[in-house]
């Protein structure tokens, strides 16, 4: 049995207002029309749904156990174009976004305070991990934007350049003699080195860096957060590899010193990832335009 919403509609507002012409009126239709879809759709549930009276007309039992169910139907549907102009202007829904930790601090946490401001009905939903994390996170629908270093290649994601960075080498000021000169790379593989846990593309990157050079460096402490390689840094413990824009503050206030290497280490890109076959919630696609 096809269902012809437009009838159900007319139904609706005749039961409640008894009265063919009224209800008419209301829907901005013609009477001989309010008329003939009632007829049809008696037909249709072959069914009597009205009694016709000399001034109007009355639900039968039959009509009013269809009002019920139909009043039903059209408060969801009512419900539902609610919520969506909710999602539109952006007074409901959820955002949610993955990156790893110092991307979520230096590059993330800004723009989201921004949108928070701007938008607080959205609740965020924050995942931080590594970059293989957050492209597993995004494959499993779990999230729908994805801050990710570059390049990552995957076929079920599209990625897209945000911006460049830059790494370094840093020291606290117990290692202020190697500050003076550009170091080879076996000369800072000689000092206890402070990287990030294996399986994170900046391990992998620097570990690279190293190997093109012919020398094969070995951690001395491996940390999963770049705070407290920055912290062990400034401690004495050794050279940690991070991000030169991430210690700024460190750097100007003299707490941790930058050592400079011989072989330049190449900038490295910052990118976001969505999957590729789906499309995006009205809420992550207003954050990818303050993103961009």
């Amino acid at each position: 049995m096809q269902m012809n919403m437009e009838w159900y509609r007319i139904f609706l507002h005749t039961a409640k207002l008894g009265n063919l012409t009224k209800a008419a009126q209301e829907l901005h239709i013609t009477q001989p029309s309010v008329s003939y879809a009632i007829k049809q759709l008696e037909a249709q549930l072959e069914v009597k749904l009205f009694d016709r009276l000399s001034k109007g007309v009355k639900l039968t039992p039959e009509g009013e156990e269809v009002l019920g169910y139909v009043e039903k139907s059209f408060t969801a549907l009512q419900a539902g174009e609610h919520r969506l102009q909710s999602l539109k202007n952006l007074s409901a829904g959820e955002l949610r976004i993955g990156a790893s930790g110092p991307i979520i601090k230096h590059l993330l946490l800004p723009l989201l305070d921004t949108f928070h401001a701007d938008h607080p009905a959205v609740r965020i939903r924050l995942s931080q991990g590594k970059t293989s994390d957050i492209r597993a996170r995004l494959k499993a629908g779990q999230i729908d934007i994805g801050l990710v270093h570059m390049p990552t290649s995957d076929h079920e994601l599209d990625v897209h350049h945000l911006t460049d960075i830059q790494s370094c080498f840093v020291a606290g000021q117990a290692y202020q003699q190697y500050s003076n000169e550009p170091l080879t790379a076996l000369a800072l593989s000689r000092i206890p080195l402070l990287l990030l846990s294996e399986g994170s593309s900046t391990r992998a990157f620097v570990e690279q860096w190293f190997t093109a050079q012919g020398v094969q460096a070995e951690a001395d402490m491996e940390l999963s957060s770049m705070d407290m390689l920055i912290e062990l840094a400034g401690r004495g413990y050794g050279a940690a590899f991070v991000t030169q824009s991430f210690v700024k503050e460190e750097l100007d206030s003299g707490k941790l010193l930058q050592l400079c290497t011989i072989q330049p280490i190449p900038n490295r890109s910052v990118g976001f990832a969505i999957r590729r076959d789906s499309s995006l919630p009205l809420v992550a696609s207003r954050f990818l335009e303050l993103l961009r």
